[in-house]
């Protein structure tokens, strides 16, 4: 599989091929509809373009209608003039097949492909993504016109790639077809009704299963293991539809351009890593708050949804992305202006855009482009701001974008193949996720909190974040395969990240347990968070001494917990922890038998637990976090974990200031230095480095100047 630069850098051939293993520049553009625009302007939006630094577009995603406006009838033509005059400034295009928003003679002829939430209650057609994608009929169209599109532009010289779909996994399918398909696979996987029986414990409440035609729907389903096969199975719907439509593309235009689909991390059914294992490069769609969202220190607390909130965030979304695969990937949306609707008014400060996309790149971003190039004079989302407003005229947005793109082009070969550093290593676990989802350990706003697992997670990437310490996320299963094989040797993880915090990990085969113990023993430092090893792949609750298969090696074993309804003082042990710290929605009662005690609980029942325990084990070491950190309390116990004595660019992290750093494909060191304030923060360098934007050098011991919401682009040298 290939990425392209512009294809018209090679004088001697229509498209320039780079491998997609070798360094390559940061791509930069917009999605472009120019079939949404109200005048016709096609020549002066790819001039501006063009003067903005653009080097790649995408398109036709969204406007099946408008390829097929009716059945089997098709109108190619239209975009031709985009593409042509994209090759023509040298504009790369990414093209996508338009099959999340079906037409209006589709729903009508086919009422059947209509989605289901519940059983038999049909989605009404009139946003997007309201069919069911399993649906015979929905994929004899979807294919027909992927085919027609794809097979018209595949060798345009303007394109470089595919965009398949658009942010799968929305909606978890209530339909019969989808059901009776959920019963097939529950009977190939356990073989008959009595071993499911036994392995989902449906003796309780009387839900014994006597025939396959026993089973229930989802609707009212209560039982988490049903939830837990469930979740899955949708997550394996959404990865077989788009690793069909790759198949399809591949077919029609070969592996020299890549495919891929933009992800909203967020999806209900949807498991980014099984997902993007088909595909070419993973890309995703990080949306964030602006404004006083990305001000640090920051508010604490924030609810996060399908936009994030908190400068951390930024850094969360771009280390996800780089986890799906374990390589760099492609942002296909981000804002552009104001993001969320007609009452969400927060287009960014000056400044801001480069903010983002600096620390976007510096943690493995090949591709920055913004949703979308002209805000909307009609639809859904009119007021999801665009690089172009209303009036049809560049203004502040344009005039920001275009310092960014001049930036990315002179910074040119430093940034290519960036590498970011990781101090650190997280385990995400997505069946973990839906188990906790289904079995949430705490309650928002008086109901069930489905954000259980996500929220311990975060409280642990933030206090990384926090203390200055680059994570790589890392997903169980890119650890442990399905049949319990190690794909990565527990020992050279142990080598590459001296630390492994595993939150949450609720749902974790004997195998992935094991092989956890083996890095400690390795070398490694494991941290578990709360609510870890304590169910099986099933999401049963373990029958072994909690945390499962590790409290020998960690020393410390636990039967009680406590929901905290208020945050809880801790008593340090004398680790340097202050008294500010605390733990927060969740106490595992921790004996240590062995380990010692780093930190109790200040309270008067829950001090004759441990809070936070540590123990040798082997070449490294275990230690057992039985709470949910605050800011603070993460904070402290990162610096803990991973000190920042010797490393005296993380030791400039402080207040508004963060220091990302990574290793570019010739193997130098960039530092990329964040300002996320109002007030300028200079910063002492410590060693020499030169300003990769600019002619500017400076010694060791001299000093940056870093204005309001600034970024510095630094090469060590």
């Amino acid at each position: 599989m290939t990425l392209r630069n512009n294809p018209s850098d090679d004088p001697s051939s229509e498209r320039n091929t780079v491998a997609t293993d070798l360094p390559r520049p940061v791509l930069f553009g917009a999605a472009y509809y120019h079939e949404y625009q109200p005048s016709p302007r096609l020549d002066e939006d790819l001039d501006l373009m063009k003067a903005a630094g653009f080097s790649v577009i995408r398109v036709g995603e969204s406007t099946w209608s408008t390829w097929e406006p009716e059945d089997g009838v098709f109108e190619l033509e239209y975009l031709a003039p985009v593409l042509d005059g994209a090759h023509a400034r040298g504009i790369s295009v990414v093209l996508g097949t338009p099959t999340y928003a079906v037409p209006p003679w589709l729903a009508r002829k086919y009422p059947e492909i209509a989605a289901e939430r519940r059983t038999g209650e049909r989605i009404g057609w009139g946003a997007r993504q309201e069919m069911d994608f399993t649906h015979p009929a929905y994929r004899f169209h979807a294919e027909r016109v992927i085919r027609a599109v794809v097979g018209r532009y595949h060798d345009h010289p303007a394109v470089i790639g595919f965009q398949v779909d658009n942010e799968p996994g929305l909606e978890l399918f209530h339909n019969h077809g989808v059901f009776q398909a959920f019963v097939d696979d529950l009977r190939r996987t356990y073989g008959d009704i009595e071993t499911l029986n036994r392995e989902w414990g449906l003796v309780y409440w009387s839900h014994r299963l006597s025939t396959w035609a026993d089973l229930w729907t989802p609707d009212n389903n209560a039982q988490p293991q049903y939830d837990l096969a469930w979740r899955r199975f949708q997550a394996r719907l959404t990865t077989e539809f788009i690793t069909w439509q790759a198949q399809i593309v591949r077919e029609l235009a070969g592996p020299e351009k890549f495919v891929t689909t933009c992800l909203a991390y967020s999806r209900p059914a949807l498991e980014d890593r099984r997902l993007t294992e088909d595909l070419d490069v993973t890309a995703g769609n990080p949306y964030y708050a602006m404004q006083d969202g990305l001000a640090m220190p920051g508010a604490d607390g924030a609810r996060q949804g399908w936009a994030t909130q908190g400068t951390w965030t930024v850094f969360h979304s771009a280390d996800r992305m780089y986890s799906s695969r374990q390589e760099p990937f492609l942002v296909t949306e981000t804002n552009a202006a104001s993001i969320g609707g007609s009452a969400t008014n927060y287009p960014a400060f000056d400044g801001q855009w480069r903010q983002v996309a600096w620390a976007m790149v510096a943690r493995g971003a090949r591709m920055i482009e913004y949703w979308h190039w002209h805000t909307l004079h009609y639809g859904a989302e009119t007021y999801w701001g665009g690089v172009i407003p209303h009036d049809q005229r560049p203004g502040r947005v344009y005039d920001e974008l275009s310092q960014l793109g001049g930036e990315l082009a002179t910074a040119g070969p430093l940034v290519e193949g960036l590498v970011p550093d990781a101090a650190v290593g997280l385990v995400w676990s997505h069946p973990s996720l839906w188990g906790l989802a289904g079995q949430p350990a705490w309650e928002a706003d008086g109901r069930p909190d489905p954000r259980t697992y996500e929220e311990i997670v975060e409280a642990f990437y933030r206090g990384a974040f926090d203390a200055g310490a680059g994570v790589r996320i890392v997903h169980d299963n890119q650890l442990v395969d399905d049949a319990g094989g190690d794909l990565r040797d527990p020992g050279d993880v142990a080598a590459e990240l001296l630390v492994l915090l595993v939150p949450a990990l609720y749902v974790a085969s004997d195998e992935l347990l094991t092989w956890l113990r083996r890095y400690a023993e390795a070398g490694g430092h494991l941290v578990l968070g709360p609510r870890t090893a304590y169910a099986d792949t099933e999401a049963r609750a373990r029958r072994e001494v909690k945390p499962a298969l590790l409290s020998d090696v960690a020393g410390v074993s636990y039967q009680e917990f406590s929901s905290l309804d208020a945050p809880v003082e801790l008593w340090d042990e004398g680790n340097g922890f202050s008294a500010s710290g605390r733990a927060t929605r969740w106490a595992d009662a921790l004996r240590a038998e062995g380990a010692d005690v780093v930190a109790t609980y200040d309270h008067p029942h829950h001090g004759r637990f441990s809070a936070i325990t540590t123990a040798r084990a082997g070449a490294g070491r275990v230690t057992v976090v039985g709470t949910v950190p605050d800011r603070t309390l993460a904070r402290e116990l990162l610096d803990w974990l991973v000190p920042a004595d010797g490393d005296p660019w993380r030791e400039l992290r402080a207040g508004s200031v963060t220091v990302t750093s990574a290793t570019t494909g010739i193997g130098a060191r960039l530092r990329v230095l964040h300002n996320w304030s109002w007030e300028p923060a200079p910063c002492t360098v410590p060693v020499a480095v030169r300003d990769a934007l600019g002619d500017d050098a400076f010694a060791a011991g001299e000093t940056v100047a870093l204005g309001p919401w600034d970024v510095r682009v630094l090469l060590e040298t």
